[in-house]
């Protein structure tokens, strides 16, 4: 996310449970399925971007992967995460920095799971910067799962704007490195009982 909203995901971790996210999922169903279609092992080196309080982390070390990565703006948000895990937070490792300041090793993850900070970059430059990053950061036959409202979506989230995303917008984003798969549209219901359209597609890194 833009590093100017760093304060605006800080406060809003700070003051909210996360049962008051409109994000919020109890277990994260199509992103796990997702993952699970890829075959990857157990040690799979899988990072989750903006995934902060998200439950994905809780899911993959209850199916057994070893090597998870969290990445998120807010340190608020990622310190909810080590104490809901308590013991198991060890597992994990944890970077709290935005997503465009990160500079991976190249090669260095088989999956890259975003959905929650990209369809915040509305901005032509971060886009750019974004897609630079995960096409670094994934490995040659790696796999990029991301979740971007839909064009049936909201137009802002979290009082922020956003950029919404079809299919061939997204595709277009990051078709120099990375060949689609499969997409899934999917209705979130949140816990208000409004329903958000996403988006999500499954790349592999060519």
């Amino acid at each position: 996310m833009d590093t100017g909203n760093k304060s605006h995901w800080e406060n809003l971790y700070t003051g909210k449970t996360e049962q008051e996210y409109s994000w919020f999922q109890p277990y994260p169903h199509g992103s796990i399925a997702f993952l699970e279609s890829f075959c990857l092992p157990k040690d799979a080196r899988i990072i989750d971007i903006g995934g902060g309080d998200s439950r994905l982390a809780d899911a993959l070390l209850d199916l057994g992967y070893t090597d998870v990565t969290v990445l998120d703006i807010s340190a608020a948000a990622i310190e909810k995460a080590k104490q809901r895990l308590g013991d198991r937070a060890e597992k994990v490792k944890w970077i709290v920095r935005d997503v465009s300041e990160f500079e991976p090793e190249a090669g260095q993850y088989d999956c890259w799971h975003d959905r929650a900070a990209f369809h915040f970059l509305t901005a032509e430059p971060l886009i750019g910067r974004y897609a630079d990053v995960v096409q670094r950061a994934v490995r040659p036959g790696g796999y990029f799962v991301l979740g971007t409202f839909s064009p049936d979506g909201p137009k802002k989230c979290s009082g922020l704007d956003i950029r919404q995303y079809s299919r061939a917008a997204m595709s277009a984003v990051f078709a120099p490195w990375f060949r689609r798969i499969k997409c899934r549209e999917e209705a979130h219901l949140t816990p208000f009982q409004t329903t958000q359209h996403f988006l999500f597609c499954a790349f592999q890194r060519r």
